[in-house]
């Protein structure tokens, strides 16, 4: 530890007289960027002032004997690995001269670009990891290598509600980082982010993990985040974090600062473990999408009414049982009405929302253990996931929803306090149509009762009702719609 801290002071003072001179000569920006500020080149000047002419000259590359520690060796072999990622989309737009005027006209396209980053991780076969926001809705998809070569790449898959996506591109004189196993990570390891921050090009900072198994972020879907303080802002999203073995450990997501990204990173970075990356990686080469367990209940938060009303400790956390579905695997596993999960696999629940948050981080067929209050008995039940339905053909359920198919609301919409199902498509001239029902309304209710999703969408439709009225949200508007 003592060998780290004095590289890193040593590291410190280098960047300080080497950088010195030359932002008062050269003042190192972007090529269309900011200059630095005067109190940045004064800090500068003073740190060159500082120190002895030959410190700012040359750092011995020896010290009593010693090798100065480095993270360069290191990181040679790890950046070859990453890439800059180019995502376009062709947008239409009118010209609002034409518009003023009245004059006719075609509208105008305008092609938008997006920056982000990747981490070659099958050399062979050509396959980068990156995030989903990265490339979701592109027309076209290119990889820059660290090399320079420009390559068009095609999406293989991507998971909107883990961020994670895979893209190919031709697998020619690669080089892939090895996945670690994310799971060994403890607090206090240290990490380098490696990415593309603001188009600058390759850039890498580091720094420590700062937490394991971070959720509760708003609007990010399924979370089980490392938490990092190494510098992470726009355009590091799908690069690298490595540890100092060059392993890849996560696919750095986001950052938070409570006044927006060009605030700057105040060292609250998140990444994705790689063991979900991983995956997620092997269920969509495989199946072209992620397939999710389910338990088969539903969930809600213990509120000081409903804790009086069970007979709990007002300060009692956990997800109480509200309604188990018929032939799941919580029927099966024995959980009934009423119970109280505190705890599974391990980890501990304190919410609806971080069971639904596990239940959608386990793939089917996981065994999952569940720790439960059932009055005043602690109870550890078994159940295994089964697979979850995305999509559900409306017709199927009530005849009045013939030409609607159902699907599940992405996780990140769930993250931001919305519920319900959403109509993803509406077949032209069907009885779902004829009443009104439109491709992209969400319906959050069932007769005035609310429906958290598609088990409970089912569900209250299992007995058909005599009139079906539906609440519908479409765009900024809310409504009511009657199934004929």
């Amino acid at each position: 530890m003592r060998l780290l801290t004095a590289a890193t002071c040593l590291l410190l003072a280098a960047a300080a007289g080497a950088g010195a001179s030359h932002w008062l000569a050269q003042p190192a920006r972007a090529p269309d960027g900011p200059a630095p500020t005067r109190a940045a080149v004064a800090l500068e000047g003073a740190a060159e002032l500082a120190l002895p002419r030959a410190a700012r000259a040359a750092l011995p590359a020896r010290m009593e004997g010693s090798p100065v520690p480095s993270l360069a060796p290191m990181l040679e072999s790890v950046t070859p690995a990453v890439v800059n990622v180019f995502a376009r989309q062709t947008v239409r737009q009118r010209n609002p001269l034409q518009e003023l005027f009245g004059m006719p006209g075609m509208p105008q396209q305008q092609v938008q670009q997006s920056l982000g980053s990747g981490v070659i991780v099958d050399a062979e076969r050509g396959l980068v990891l990156t995030n989903n926001h990265v490339i979701e809705n592109a027309d076209g998809v290119s990889v820059t290598l660290a090399d320079g070569r420009t390559l068009e790449a095609e999406l293989v898959g991507a998971d909107p509600d883990t961020d994670v996506a895979v893209i190919r591109i031709p697998a020619e004189n690669l080089t892939a980082l090895n996945l670690a196993d994310s799971a060994d990570l403890r607090v206090g390891d240290f990490v380098v982010a490696v990415g593309n921050p603001f188009g600058l090009g390759q850039t890498v900072t580091s720094g420590i993990v700062s937490a394991v198994g971070r959720s509760g972020l708003q609007g990010l879907g399924y979370q089980n985040f490392i938490q990092t303080d190494a510098s992470i802002n726009p355009g590091n999203s799908g690069g690298a974090l490595v540890n100092l073995r060059g392993e890849l450990v996560g696919i750095n997501t986001a950052s938070f600062n409570p006044r927006g990204s060009a605030a700057g990173n105040i060292g609250l970075g998140f990444a994705i473990p790689a063991n979900l990356a991983r995956e997620v990686m092997r269920q969509l080469m495989a199946y072209g999408e992620v397939r999710r367990g389910s338990l088969g209940l539903d969930g809600e938060d213990i509120t000081p009414f409903l804790a009086r009303q069970v007979g709990l400790a007002e300060n009692q956390r956990g997800a109480l049982v509200a309604r188990v579905y018929r032939g799941s695997p919580a029927e099966a596993a024995g959980v009934r009405p009423g119970d109280v999960i505190v705890a599974a696999n391990g980890q501990r629940i304190d919410s609806a929302q971080a069971l639904r948050n596990l239940e959608g981080l386990l793939p089917v067929d996981q065994q999952v253990s569940l720790d439960l209050l059932r009055g005043d008995q602690r109870l550890t039940l078994r159940a295994v996931l089964k697979a979850q339905a995305k999509e559900i053909d409306g017709g199927q359920i009530d005849p009045r929803l013939q030409g609607a198919t159902l699907t599940e609301l992405p996780e990140r919409f769930r993250q931001q306090g919305l519920f319900g199902v959403v109509a993803s498509k509406v077949a032209p001239g069907s009885r779902a149509a004829a009443s009104g029902l439109r491709a992209g309304d969400r319906i959050g209710q069932i007769n005035r009762r609310n429906v958290a999703d598609l088990p409970s969408f089912r569900s209250a439709l299992a007995s058909p009702p005599r009139e079906l009225v539906l609440s519908v949200a479409r765009g900024g508007r809310f409504g009511y719609l009657v199934m004929e």
